[in-house]
């Protein structure tokens, strides 16, 4: 984990990939889904690091590391990530999974950006009785049904990318050490945030969806809306994996960031 402090007094804590980010050029900021932080992109950050784009999986306020509270809505931590956006002064491509697609969705009008990429999204999130209540009452099995749903049945229990590690036991462990009410505050964002369609079919700058084939969390279908919206987006279904996407195809994610950030990858 590093601390970046930007312009406007902006203190966020990150991933870097190792390699110092500079003050200019195409950068890449990664966004993570609700209850987790910076380390659901490990196995992007780094690649990308040393692969010539600069890159940084940001903690969400109230996240991971992150100094700051959390935030109520997801209008409100698209205007935070606007503001680091116009802090950082240069292109910045913006990849968000899962609450973190919708916040790089509203995020989009606030500030001019160079790309979006939307990965594990839908046109609304409703989210599992069972599960929001086991997140408002600070229940573990909240993390446990979270882990549960979120792989397909060959990554469940198919070795993690990274060897020694689990997929569903480091998700576990990711969610698990969420603050008290955050994962719930979360959740609830996501399902009262009801603007994604609106906001997708006023957008003129380049989309990409990376979306699980067997996602049950926000299936491909539950996208189909945004897509239509979005006449000019690209849209890549990954076979095989469910809503983790950037963990259970690690290298379908950073070859689809690649494509998207271009020349500079």
């Amino acid at each position: 984990m590093t601390a970046l402090i930007f312009p406007g007094d902006y203190h966020i804590s990150a991933a870097t990939g190792g390699q110092d980010i500079g003050d200019s050029g195409p950068i890449v900021v990664l966004v993570h889904g609700a209850g987790m932080d910076r380390t659901a992109w490990s196995l992007q950050t780094r690649w990308l690091a040393h692969h010539g784009c600069p890159a940084i999986a940001i903690d969400l306020p109230g996240h991971g590391a992150s100094p700051e509270g959390e935030l109520p809505s997801i209008d409100a931590y698209a205007e935070w990530l606007a503001g680091l956006v116009r802090a950082m002064d240069r292109p910045v491509h913006v990849v968000g999974h899962s609450m973190g697609s919708f916040i790089a969705l509203e995020c989009a009008p606030k500030v001019e950006l160079a790309s979006i990429t939307l990965v594990g999204t839908a046109a609304a999130m409703p989210v599992h009785p069972a599960l929001l209540d086991a997140a408002e009452a600070n229940d573990p099995l909240a993390a446990q049904l979270m882990a549960g749903w979120a792989f397909a049945p060959a990554t469940r229990t198919g070795p993690h990318p990274s060897p020694g590690n689990s997929m569903v036991g480091a998700n576990l462990a990711m969610v698990a050490q969420t603050k008290n009410g955050v994962l719930f505050k979360d959740l609830s964002a996501c399902v009262d945030y009801q603007s994604a369609v609106e906001t997708a079919a006023s957008l003129s700058l380049p989309v990409t969806f990376l979306l699980g084939a067997l996602d049950k969390m926000t299936p491909v279908r539950a996208a189909q809306p945004l897509v239509d919206a979005i006449a000019h987006a690209t849209v890549e279904i990954v076979p095989g994996v469910g809503h983790m996407v950037m963990i259970e195809a690690p290298k379908a994610t950073r070859a689809n960031i690649a494509a998207t950030v271009g020349p500079h990858v």
